[in-house]
Parts: structure tokens; C-alpha cells; sequence
């Protein structure tokens, strides 16, 4: 080889695992920063952006901030400083080194908003010799405001590299076998520790706006089917499929989380038990809009007991799931 030839490291895989992102603080900047690139990503809203920016810049990025970083507060983790989705979008990275991780195997995280980016890791990777990579999206039904945006991201980042690595994308994976196993667990140990018998279970998925599921979006279909597996292997308690986190005016899939929660003790659900299976990490939309405002609002018209089953976060059964996702592309 010649001498002057640049050094190039070559010969190793990497995994990308990729989750939605965070904030780097409960600061009223960061959140903002955060929410900038979160709401100016045109999968997540789908209107003329010279308007959207207008009132993006002008209206929510002005008052929404406060009221975010207001909610980030109460879930924040405060021993180690960061949101529970970084925290444990770490540990998972970390298991999975332990289960897949070698010298010629690189495992790593990214988050699509916010830090540390999927950028900044594809080049990493690519700098440590990775030929090929392997990404994750952290999203079991796909959406293309959730999985395709990742997807976008990750072309736009290889597009500027001279020397391109191979690149695999794991697709959705709301009906595999191991996925529904590791929910039905999670049930399992919640019901298990709890001293009262839920009378329902509500399956709540993050929405999408009605218009995008009218345009073809699959995500209501990927999630009704969740929840159908889920019913199949564990008959104990009846499971319904609500959507939560709405945003804006428009209609958006229904039934919503919210309004249900509010009318159930009317109708004779006083224990109610909550699963939020679009989400591989805890974060502010389980923690605090469900186990906080949620749990609050049950409560408040009439219900008795109120719990969130935890997301699969950095159990056992998860890290099982994504080494199996991962390895048939090894």
C-alpha cells in the first residue's frame, strides 16, 4: 500500500439503536431547542412549513417551553441528571453490548431529536471502521412520523459521506413473538405485585393526526394488532386501545386516552391499569401524562386504583427482543 495513502479503518459491524430523543436539560432553552427541532421536522407536521414557521417560531416556541420543561421536572431523573428516556436508552445500549458486543461489533445509541445525534454516531462508527451498519429504530409499529423520519435522517447523514458504510434498517416489530412475550411479562409482574384486581387495561399508543392515517399511514393498523396479540395470550383482563399525546386543533385517532380515562369510573372501572406499548423507554409521556395527569384525572371522577406497567425499558426480555431483531442481520 502506498505510504501516503490515508490510514482507514475498515472490518467492523455497527448497531445503531435510535430512540426519539431529549432534551439536555429542564432548562427553558434546551426544551426549547428541542422542541425547535422536533416540531420543525416536516413528518411530524405536515402543513405548509412557511406557515407552520410562523407560528411555530412566533406562538409555541414562545409559550410551550414553560409548560414542557414544566412536566420534564417532575420525571426528571435527578440522581444522574438526564430524562428517563436517555437513561435508559443507554442501559439497553449497554446490555446489548454485553449479549452482541466484540472488537469487530460496535453497539451504540442515537436519538432522532436532540443529542447525542444520529450524525454525529454514523460518523463515529464509520471513523471506528464500520463497513456495515445496522439501525434500530426504537418504534414497534411504524409510523412515518416516528420510524420514516429516523429513516430520512439516516440517508441524509450517509448522503454526505464519501465513503458510505452498508447500511440495514430493522423494520417494525409489532408482531413479533418475542415483543408480545416481553409486554405479556410486564403485565404479569405489575398484576403480581399489585394488592387489587384491575377491571380493565388500557393499551395506550402515542396518536397520530387522522389526516395522516386518511393518507395511508399503517400505524392504527400496527397498533390494533399489538393489542389483538396481546388479548390472544393473555385473557385475564379485558385490554382496549386508546391514543394519547394529541397536539393542536385536528382531529386525531381515536378513542383518546385522556377522555377515556376521565369516563370510566362512570361506568364501573374504578381500577384501571395502564400499558403504553409504542414506547421502548419510560419517558414524559408515560410518566408524566399518564401516570401523573392520567392517574390524577381517574381518580378525580370516582376511579379507586391507578398504575402504569412500566415500559420495557432495560428488562431482561427487551434486551432478548432487540438481540434477536439484530442478529439475523449479523
Amino acid at each position: 500500500m502506498d505510504k501516503n495513502h490515508p490510514e482507514v479503518q475498515f472490518g467492523k459491524t455497527g448497531v445503531l439503536i435510535i430512540n426519539l430523543g431529549t432534551p439536555d436539560s429542564t432548562g427553558w432553552w434546551d426544551i426549547r431547542k428541542y422542541l425547535k427541532e422536533f416540531l420543525s421536522d416536516r413528518r411530524v407536521i405536515e402543513v405548509n412549513p412557511i406557515i407552520w414557521q410562523i407560528i411555530l417560531n412566533l406562538f409555541i416556541l414562545t409559550f410551550r417551553p414553560s409548560k414542557t420543561a414544566h412536566a420534564y421536572k417532575k420525571i426528571w431523573r435527578k440522581e444522574s441528571n438526564e430524562s428517563p428516556l436517555l437513561y435508559f436508552t443507554k442501559q439497553q445500549s449497554q446490555k446489548l453490548k454485553k449479549k452482541i458486543g466484540n472488537e469487530n461489533i460496535i453497539v451504540d445509541f442515537a436519538m432522532r431529536y436532540g443529542n447525542p445525534s444520529i450524525k454525529s454516531k454514523l460518523v463515529t462508527m464509520r471513523d471506528k471502521g464500520c463497513e456495515n451498519i445496522i439501525a434500530l429504530p426504537l418504534y414497534p409499529q411504524y409510523a412515518a412520523a416516528t420510524t420514516a423520519t429516523v429513516c430520512d435522517e439516516i440517508y441524509r447523514s450517509l448522503m454526505k459521506m464519501r465513503w458510505q458504510p452498508s447500511l440495514q434498517i430493522i423494520p417494525h416489530y409489532e408482531s413479533n413473538p418475542s415483543y408480545i412475550d416481553a409486554l405479556i411479562v410486564s403485565i404479569e409482574k405489575k398484576i403480581s405485585e399489585i394488592n387489587w384486581k384491575p377491571d380493565l387495561i388500557i393499551s395506550s399508543y402515542h396518536g397520530i393526526p387522522k389526516s395522516y392515517f386518511d393518507k395511508g399511514d399503517p400505524y392504527h393498523c400496527y397498533c390494533h394488532k399489538t393489542t389483538r396479540l396481546m388479548k390472544e395470550k393473555f385473557n385475564k383482563v379485558e385490554i382496549q386501545t386508546t391514543f394519547q399525546s394529541r397536539f393542536g386543533p385536528q382531529e386525531w385517532l381515536t378513542p383518546y386516552t385522556d377522555k377515556t380515562i376521565e369516563k370510566l369510573p362512570e361506568k364501573g372501572i374504578k381500577n384501571l391499569l395502564v400499558i403504553c406499548p409504542g414506547f421502548a423507554s419510560d419517558c414524559v409521556e408515560t410518566l408524566e401524562e399518564i401516570n401523573i395527569q392520567g392517574r390524577e384525572s381517574f381518580i378525580e371522577k370516582g376511579g379507586k386504583n391507578f398504575d402504569l406497567i412500566p415500559c420495557l425499558n432495560d428488562n431482561s426480555e427487551h434486551i432478548k427482543l432487540f438481540e434477536k431483531l439484530v442478529s439475523k442481520y449479523l
